[in-house]
């Protein structure tokens, strides 16, 4: 199953507050923590990924906290899973021929490594202003060219003639 890590989710989660709040400034690893009921220590953790990655920054004092290091619009979803889990794969195989035995007979491999850079390259269109404000790009949902997940096509069974 393709399932993204608490941490990812956490990171998101803090990520969306921080877009949410723009203007007014910065928010605690504690004040996030707080809000979103998310263990204070996981989410410290987290955030000091997300600085390390350059996606957020920080500044100390009794008035500090994190805030994004970059514009909402040009941070994507993609690279806050990636900052936090590493690299995105649907698949435990390696593209080295010493790390599996299946490797010169596997017919699954290529089409499930396309896949994943079809994955990579929806959560790499959609940023986290879109995934904060709700409007998320056609790139994301194209089954109906629809920007709402609830407004997928509707599925059309064909009947059985007599």
């Amino acid at each position: 199953m393709l399932r993204l890590s608490k941490k990812a989710d956490y990171g998101l989660i803090a990520m969306k507050h921080l877009v949410l709040l723009s203007e007014s400034g910065s928010s605690s690893a504690r004040e996030i923590a707080g809000h979103y009921d998310i263990p204070v220590e996981v989410l410290a953790k987290v955030l000091q990924r997300l600085a390390r990655r350059g996606l957020l920054a920080s500044h100390q004092g009794t008035r500090g906290g994190y805030y994004l290091a970059r514009p909402a619009t040009a941070i994507s979803v993609a690279d806050v899973i990636q900052a936090i889990d590493g690299p995105i794969k649907v698949t435990a195989c390696s593209d080295d021929e010493v790390d599996c035995d299946q490797y010169s007979k596997c017919t699954v491999r290529d089409p499930l490594w396309r896949i994943k850079d079809q994955i990579v390259s929806a959560l790499s269109a959609c940023t986290v202003f879109e995934m904060a404000t709700d409007t998320m790009p056609d790139a994301v949902f194209p089954l109906a060219g629809s920007t709402r997940p609830d407004a997928v096509a509707p599925l059309v069974v064909p009947t059985a003639s007599r």
